[in-house]
């Protein structure tokens, strides 16, 4: 498509945009006779991302910030290879890290533009730049080895040597000062030296601070960079996590699309796959947020992923590769022995902001009692340029040392892609075996794991959650996202199951496979560890929230084919019989509740209901409680419902003055004073999507105006409802409706909240009179307990925590649950509960 368009002039020095646009050049090159063998590279650079086309395949990617300006035409030119030939580069007006206006990660600047400031056809000096790799290890060992260090000396009296050797007019002089660094780099290591196993990589956010689409051609650029190399580097080993992005990053069309656009580098890729070099890792579809998907998409990411890594690759994955998301439920461990995984690489703790975790190899026990082997690259990186520097830092920092001897190296440019670059190799293949340098080796993950696990008789276990001490603020920021994931994944079960009894029900019948299959993978892609978490830009979350949107929208066709299916006859009463009501229930326990329903008039009637567990009841007569709800209103304008089962008393403004068990005194609210609302100060140091520091506790603001007192909506009966407003900060509004339902031992609140603040958090808080030293949360599949008090560094690091659908305080015989729809941030300190909204 782009070869046929019309092409005109372009300087250096000139810029294109505005921001994720593209464009396209046409290169046309000739090269000197004279310059016949010599290396010859076609050397482009610009503030965009840049992908080199020949022959109608991608060749080479050009990313500045990744230090790769330049595509290698020819090693020795030869007078049989063309002199004369034409190159398309595509140059997305975006840097490797999106667009920020100002910074990082500030929004994109919607007209950015990216300045090409260099264009040329160079011969590369081989010689002189191996002669600079050399003096940069030597300098290097005597700038950070010590004084103490006898091989500090050497290399720094080599590098002398090799200037006064070396004269840069006269290139016959090169080869003895290489002889002099080789010989530095010929003296061996002992035995017991420190080996570092160095594997390509390149972490490729699926989305973050660019949109999805962008991240296709982020991987071709970098993956198609990684192929060349591999081709004049066969030592090169490659561990990529991710790999589904390639064919099947979307479904049907841009499955097709992709394969279209890359069917070489793809092709290329699965050679090298074929030969071990590029190695599939991970085992999941996407790197996903590690504590708020739940226990089946968990469950579904494993599948989906393993799935795709046999069927492409005749192989499933061994380690879960894991390496930046904010945090890892404690039930993790389990679903990965589950899933044929025992192995689990990441290093995302060392971001911790209090605590340093104690361990870089150890044993991680989850809930059930499951163990994987664990390890953390010393170097806190997954993106190494193969510096001395950093593999020193990868055996001092070491945490394990004399347990293991035998650690990750991460090489490559990552979050925005990139990957490893020549240069990193060349400077590791001088530290191979170097004495006074651990030794480093190009190696695989099942290698390191395979030494690791031999030498794992002395590791120490790690038992619970691994608890990211930073961006806290993710299980909160962007409440429609976290809304839209836990209703869809509460859709795809209620379609699961009702097709599922469908199925047993009518065996004409087609459970609806493929379909599922195209919603949960959508599901699974708003999962990525900065889509989820709300830590990226607005074009992501716009994408999320369409996806979230066709879910739900194809999830209700399918769940109401299959109530069709399995209850036809029901759904088609004989003339004259009493009308009725199919009520269906898709949890595992029967359920008494009232529901709304359309009555005679066409206005909504309330119905006492009893439906059994993962089934369904054909409802004509409602049933009759034991106790209706009653509703009364005070003098001082507080009200109280009751209704045989719990009695709740309520302020003008809302909050709860008193709950409790009507077959019981005992009073569960402390200090007259729940259903709280609190205004924070939101002002984190760095990272403002992600983070809420611990100082914002200190500028609590509790919400105290009123702008509709509490008035009563329902005056009992089946159901007793209350509802209020109040203005929350500078320009928000809160209105929430309380309700009691007959026979229902829980209050539900149903909040809506207009929000305008900028830098605030908005809580609600329930304090309780329960005393206990912990609380417990819901995470996937089961629940944790965590101090409810901050006497250590590692109780207060854990401020704000994320939970699932309940937490719940509680000491023998007594305790009080907190429940919600579609939060996730939260915390329990002393006797408060509180939720982030």
């Amino acid at each position: 498509e782009a070869v046929v368009q019309e092409f005109g002039p372009a300087q250096v020095g000139q810029s294109f945009g505005p921001t994720w646009e593209t464009c396209w050049f046409k290169a046309e090159l000739s090269i000197p006779p004279a310059w016949a063998g010599r290396e010859v590279h076609f050397v482009w650079e610009s503030d965009g991302e840049g992908m080199v086309w020949r022959d109608a395949q991608p060749v080479q990617g050009l990313t500045k910030e990744g230090e790769k300006t330049s595509y290698i035409l020819t090693r020795s030119l030869k007078e049989s290879e063309p002199h004369s030939l034409t190159l398309y580069v595509e140059l997305a007006c975006n840097g490797l890290f999106g667009a920020g206006k100002g910074s990082m990660i500030a929004p994109p600047d919607p007209d950015r533009r990216v300045t090409l400031s260099k264009a040329e056809l160079v011969v590369f000096n081989r010689d002189v730049y191996e002669l600079l790799v050399d003096l940069e290890i030597l300098l290097d060992m005597a700038q950070l080895l010590g004084e103490e260090n006898q091989r500090s000396f050497q290399a720094l009296y080599t590098a002398n040597q090799m200037v006064n050797v070396c004269d840069v007019m006269d290139p016959s002089t090169f080869p003895a000062a290489r002889d002099l660094a080789a010989a530095i780099f010929s003296q061996r290591n002992g035995e017991s030296q420190h080996t570092i196993h160095a594997m390509g990589h390149c972490h490729i956010d699926s989305a973050w601070l660019w949109p999805y689409e962008e991240t296709i051609r982020k991987c071709a650029r970098s993956w198609v960079t990684v192929v060349q190399l591999m081709e004049h580097n066969p030592e090169l080993t490659f561990a990529c996590s991710q790999l589904g992005l390639i064919p099947v990053l979307w479904q049907a069309q841009q499955f097709e699309w992709v394969r279209r656009s890359y069917p070489g580098l793809y092709a290329r890729i699965q050679h090298f796959v074929a030969k071990g070099q590029f190695i599939p890792v991970g085992g999941t579809w996407v790197e996903m947020d590690g504590n708020l998907p739940s226990g089946e998409s968990m469950v579904r990411q494993f599948l989906q992923g393993q799935r795709f890594f046999q069927e492409q690759f005749g192989r499933i994955c061994s380690e879960f590769w894991l390496p930046d998301t904010f945090g890892y439920s404690a039930q993790l461990p389990q679903l990965m022995r589950g899933c044929g995984i025992q192995r689990f690489l990441t290093q995302k703790l060392s971001w911790n902001l209090v605590n340093s975790f104690p361990h870089h190899t150890f044993f991680w026990e989850g809930i059930d009692g499951s163990q994987v082997l664990t390890h953390f690259p010393p170097g806190d990186s997954y993106g190494m340029h193969g510096r001395v520097e950093e593999v020193l830092k990868t055996v001092k920092n070491n945490k394990d040392k004399g347990r293991v001897n035998h650690s990750a190296f991460l090489f490559g440019f990552g979050d925005g892609g990139g990957g490893p670059t020549q240069k990193m190799l060349d400077r590791m293949k001088r530290m191979s075996d170097t004495d006074g340098l651990p030794r480093v080796q190009i190696s695989t993950p099942d290698q390191l794991f395979s030494v690791l696990e031999k030498e794992s008789s002395q590791l120490c276990t790690w038992v619970g959650e691994l608890f990211l001490e930073l961006h806290n603020g993710t299980y909160t920021t962007q409440a429609q996202i976290k809304k839209g994931n836990r209703e869809c994944e509460r859709i795809l079960h209620d379609v699961e199951v009702l097709s599922t009894l469908a199925v047993a029900q009518d065996k004409e019948f087609q459970y609806p496979a493929s379909q599922l299959q195209q919603l949960w993978r959508l599901l699974l892609l708003n999962q990525f560890h900065d889509v989820l978490p709300g830590s990226c830009i607005q074009l992501v979350v716009e994408d999320a929230l369409q996806y979230y949107t066709e879910i739900r929208r194809v999830g209700a066709q399918l769940q109401e084919k299959a109530v069709e299916s399995m209850c036809r006859d029901l759904l088609q009463p004989e003339e004259g019989s009493t009308q009725s009501t199919l009520v269906l229930n898709t949890l595992s326990w029967e359920r008494t509740e009232v529901i709304s329903r359309p009555g005679p008039n066409g206005k909504e009637t309330l119905a006492l209901v009893t439906v059994p567990s993962m089934g369904y009841a054909l409802v004509q007569e409602p049933l009759v409680p034991p106790q209706l709800v009653k509703v009364y209103k005070g003098e001082d304008g507080s009200i109280t419902m009751e209704n045989g089962v719990i009695s709740v008393c309520m302020d003008t403004m809302g909050r709860l003055i008193s709950l409790r068990l009507m077959d019981s005194e005992r009073e569960s609210i402390a200090n007259g004073c729940a259903n709280q609302f609190a205004l924070f100060d939101d002002v984190p140091l760095y990272w403002d999507a992600w983070d809420v520091m611990d100082y914002h506790l200190e500028t609590r603001k509790p919400v105290t105006t009123v702008l509709k007192p509490l008035e009563v909506t329902l005056a009992g009966g089946l159901r007793g409802s209350v509802k209020f407003s109040l203005k929350v900060g500078k320009s928000s509004t809160l209105t929430q409706e309380i309700i009691l339902d007959a026979m229902c031992p829980y209050l539900r609140f149903q909040t809506q909240v207009e929000w305008k603040e900028a830098h605030k958090f908005l809580k609600v808080e329930f304090p309780v009179n329960v005393r206990s030293t912990n609380a417990t949360y819901e995470i996937q599949f089961g629940h944790l307990q965590r101090p409810t008090h901050w006497n250590t560094s590692w109780d207060w690091a854990r401020f704000e925590v994320w939970a699932h659908k309940w937490l719940d305080l509680s000491e023998h015989g007594f305790g009080v649950a907190l429940l919600n729809n579609c939060k996730y941030g939260a915390s329990v300190h002393r006797n408060i509960l509180s939720l982030s909204l």
